[in-house]
């Protein structure tokens, strides 16, 4: 009896056992056999893809695989065009879809947004932001007609521009921390504060202090004026002595933020016209304007984006986006034309005059050095969006300044790619 009982049981245990490993195996079956990511690697005809969750995934092609390319942007499955295997290259956004039934991963069919189709895509969108945006600094909200004022420019060149939303407009934020305009999401129009940093793009009036918004991104960040308390270069940070608030603020300095170091006799040019001062003369002739702004925001196909067009779940269809509106003007025109500083007569935007101050590094700043930064929101641990050095003439006047350099922040001819821009 006791034997039989034994037999029992075990026969059980070994069902329960058979019982999982279908279930895994089911589960495994069920799985969507697809991925999104850019090509990392191609062997003979091994890819490997670092996918959007960040982990890498090889397979092979074989040579009937059904391999396409489609336009950044472009949501009709019907405008796709045959790709040989041949013309996939490293760099390349991809939506691969494996085969449910091999023993290993082999790619059944493969849609490909070429790189270079990106660069030519943020290209136009860079020249669309440029030619249809306007930016600033929010001054009030009124979701119910769907309003926005903003403030944007500093001295004799501020200006208050009226955004117009509608039901199609496209609202984004930043995300929060986030100074990447790819990770920017849906937000309705009452998330936008006073005080917020927006872009619109869309149609604007003839002197561009209206515009009515086909898209529109905003984000909360900090200004922060203050002394450098120490500098590691080993973690990219520093400690800022907040001039304020008198606490220490460490601030991480990515690939992404834009630094800037203002000459002297260009600081004194802006403190004098922050303080309703003479321009004077100056160091320089006339300033082109800043350029306006490409998009970093990569094609995703097939999967959520925050990038212009990027719509939908990952693996629902195939949606490759592009282009998102980077570094662009936050002084409401995306850069125009005009004197620059030191015309010797008074003209020039002082927005485009920060843009043409020399570019610097972390290494280039030394500890009790005055700075002036727009940061991620954070009490004590923030990321610089923008820092500007040599300002010790511009504290002189902290609100126009500080005014000054969020408008100018992520701005036109103002930065590293892919910084804190829409």
């Amino acid at each position: 009896m006791k034997r039989k009982i034994h037999i029992r049981i075990t026969l059980v245990v070994a069902l329960l056992a058979v019982a999982c490993v279908l279930d895994a195996v089911s589960a495994q079956a069920q799985a969507p056999p697809r991925f999104v990511g850019s090509v990392t690697a191609i062997t003979g005809t091994s890819v490997t893809v670092k996918t959007d969750a960040g982990d890498q995934r090889q397979f092979d092609v074989p040579a009937d695989a059904n391999i396409k390319r489609i336009a950044p942007g472009e949501k009709d499955l019907n405008a796709v065009t045959a790709m040989a295997f041949t013309d996939l290259a490293v760099g390349d956004r991809v939506l691969v879809k494996l085969a449910a039934d091999s023993p290993t991963p082999v790619a059944t069919q493969i849609i490909a947004v070429k790189q270079e189709d990106v660069a030519k895509k943020q290209q136009k969108d860079r020249e669309d932001w440029q030619r249809r945006g306007v930016g600033g600094l929010v001054k009030s909200v009124d979701a119910g007609t769907g309003t926005i004022s903003l403030t944007t420019g500093a001295g004799a060149t501020a200006k208050t521009i009226t955004v117009h939303t509608t039901k199609t407009t496209i609202l984004k934020r930043y995300a929060s921390g986030s100074v990447r305009f790819d990770q920017a999401q849906p937000a309705p129009i009452d998330a936008i504060h006073s005080g917020d940093q927006l872009r619109a793009r869309g149609d604007k009036n003839a002197d561009s202090t209206e515009i009515t918004a086909e898209e529109v991104v905003s984000g909360s960040f900090r200004n922060i004026s203050g002394t450098i308390s120490s500098i590691d270069p080993a973690t990219s940070t520093m400690v800022i002595k907040d001039l304020a608030t008198k606490k220490q603020v460490t601030v991480r300095i990515t690939s992404d933020a834009q630094m800037r170091r203002l000459p002297d006799r260009m600081a004194q040019m802006l403190a004098m016209r922050l303080k309703g001062g003479a321009a004077g003369s100056g160091a320089g002739g006339t300033g082109a304007a800043g350029s306006g702004a490409a998009g970093q925001g990569a094609a995703v196909p097939g999967a959520a984006s925050a990038s212009p067009g990027g719509q939908g779940p990952a693996g629902a269809s195939a949606q490759p986006t592009s282009g998102s509106p980077q570094q662009h003007s936050w002084n409401g025109g995306g850069g125009s034309g005009g004197a620059g500083a030191g015309s010797g007569q008074g003209g020039g935007d002082p927005q485009q005059m920060l843009s043409r101050a020399p570019a610097i590094q972390l290494s280039d700043l030394q500890k009790g050095e005055a700075v002036m930064i727009v940061s991620t929101e954070g009490a004590s641990d923030v990321t610089a969006v923008t820092l500007l050095a040599g300002v010790e003439p511009l504290l002189q006047a902290p609100a126009a300044s500080q005014s000054l350099l969020s408008n100018w922040s992520m701005g036109s001819g103002g930065g590293a790619e892919g910084a804190a821009t829409p």
